[in-house]
């Protein structure tokens, strides 16, 4: 595996310890119910490694999810005002209110923004700014390059792990943690 493409200098960080030898890195569609479904686990997984390793996200919005690549322009219209994970959790966590909807889902994202106490005018700007639109499509082509035919996707560290378990996720991660010891 390409790990430029993996990781970028510029990926989001949703936890950073730079020193840690184990990066989690989760190729997401913010509509895609399985990466809905695995949300609870993944935050697990950071409670659980906290401090210990670094986790990623990427953008990668399916086609076949009407607001998916609007939810992900979303999300990084919010982390351009600091708040990545804010916009992240409600994305999950309102996932079933506003997924699978033929019509755009703007006012929602927007209500998300307000709700994050951005500075709203600034979010509607990038929301719908080139800038956004080609750092979403950024993560999505590196997704395409790499190979991914779906969401969610994981790697520890350069390895891509499809997991049916938990325990699909943390062995690799437990033996890149004990590995560096």
């Amino acid at each position: 595996m390409d790990s430029d493409l993996i990781v970028r200098e510029d990926s989001h960080r949703l936890d950073d310890v730079p020193s840690s030898p184990v990066t989690f890195v989760e190729f997401l569609d913010f509509e895609c119910e399985a990466c809905g479904a695995v949300y609870p686990a993944v935050e697990e997984l950071r409670e659980e490694y906290e401090g210990e390793m670094t986790f990623v996200i990427r953008y990668f919005p399916l086609d076949g999810h009407p607001n998916s690549r609007q939810a992900a322009h979303a999300v990084e219209a919010a982390a351009r005002q600091g708040e990545l994970e804010g916009m992240y959790r409600l994305m999950f966590e309102t996932q079933e209110e506003w997924s699978h909807n033929e019509e755009p889902q703007d006012e929602v994202f927007r209500g998300f923004a307000e709700e994050l106490g951005l500075d709203v005018e600034q979010w509607e700007a990038d929301y719908y700014s080139d800038d956004v639109a080609q750092r979403v499509q950024s993560d999505f082509e590196d997704a395409v390059a790499l190979g991914l035919q779906g969401t969610p996707s994981f790697f520890v560290n350069d390895e891509f792990i499809a997991p049916e378990t938990l325990t699909d996720l943390t062995d690799p991660i437990d033996e890149a943690l004990s590995s560096d010891q």
